[in-house]
């Protein structure tokens, strides 16, 4: 038994890993696009999904390793569950945003850029802090 839930940490850290390679490769390819038509297609068909997919991972493997704790609610799991919510609001505005901007405006795009590049940078940072907490405790 013991060999499962040390399996399902190092699969939770992982995906913590998988979720700030993520973030920091959007905040990447949010940088350097160019073409607002062309990344929201990217977005839309490739990177959402998978980052979607990656926090999706994270979360669940959380939630199984809540469960092996018989729900033993910490200070470290309410903060885990709290950021958690905190990613899915965050991405569902920087998506939503992304979904009505307008290709047709000329400066929309430049519009978007701080904005969702804030959001991800806060994610990243946040993830980042909370990751650093769990693997040094």
């Amino acid at each position: 038994m013991n060999e499962m839930y040390n399996m399902g940490l190092d699969l939770h850290s992982w995906s913590a890993v998988a979720v700030l390679g993520m973030i920091f490769l959007n905040l990447f390819i949010l940088i350097s696009a160019k073409d607002l038509a062309k990344y929201k297609r990217a977005n839309s068909l490739y990177w959402m999904p998978l980052e979607i997919t990656v926090l999706g991972s994270l979360l669940f493997t959380g939630i199984v390793m809540m469960a092996a704790k018989h729900l033993d609610f910490s200070l470290e799991n309410i903060a885990m569950i709290l950021l958690g919510i905190i990613l899915i609001v965050l991405e569902a505005k920087r998506l939503k945003a992304l979904k009505y901007l307008s290709t047709k405006k000329e400066h929309a795009f430049n519009a978007y850029k701080p904005f969702a590049r804030t959001i991800l940078q806060v994610e990243f940072v946040l993830v980042f802090l909370m990751s650093l907490w769990m693997w040094l405790v």
